[in-house]
């Protein structure tokens, strides 16, 4: 069984402007400079025809973990963020799948970001499913709690480098 995520947010720039500070790599390490936490990294970076392909990873200090999680892993979490975006021209679309050291289960989202009268609109929608037996429901509880919490920041982010 998965838990569904649905996450929006509105930006009062354009898709083009909006697409860049979500993709280029300048915007991605100062992303990651301020929100990564332990581990951050951009480790990959590709300008397609198409669009952009890129892999985060990022760190959660296991002093940051409920305890059931810790009880199931010791020591930081690594997650690893691999995204794909597509520039369909005066909108874009994307997918997004994570993987966490160590733990049986996955998050993926697809993610479109489409022009609205004030600007524009990004929304993503995806799912997390942890197979645990007895607990894996009250993991994936906790991530889409965490993972809306991160868009959210990104999110906040974006529109601070848009505004510089």
């Amino acid at each position: 069984m998965a838990t569904r995520i649905e996450h929006r947010a509105t930006f009062a720039h354009d898709t083009a402007d909006v697409y860049a500070a979500q993709t280029d790599e300048q915007a991605l390490r100062a992303r990651l400079e301020r929100l990564g936490g332990k581990h951050a990294e951009l480790r990959e970076h590709v300008v397609t025809e198409s669009g952009v392909r890129y892999t985060l990873s990022q760190g959660i200090a296991a002093d940051k973990l409920p305890s059931l999680v810790r009880s199931l892993h010791s020591g930081d979490l690594i997650v690893r963020r691999e995204h794909v975006w597509t520039d369909l021209g005066d909108r874009y679309t994307g997918t997004i799948a994570v993987a966490v050291s160590d733990v049986p289960g996955r998050i993926t989202a697809d993610v479109e970001l489409a022009p609205s009268a004030d600007g524009c609109t990004q929304l993503t929608r995806g799912e997390v499913a942890v197979r645990i037996p007895f607990v894996g429901g009250k993991i994936e509880s906790f991530v889409v709690d965490q993972v809306t919490r991160l868009l959210e920041t990104e999110t906040d982010f974006t529109k601070q480098w848009l505004a510089r």
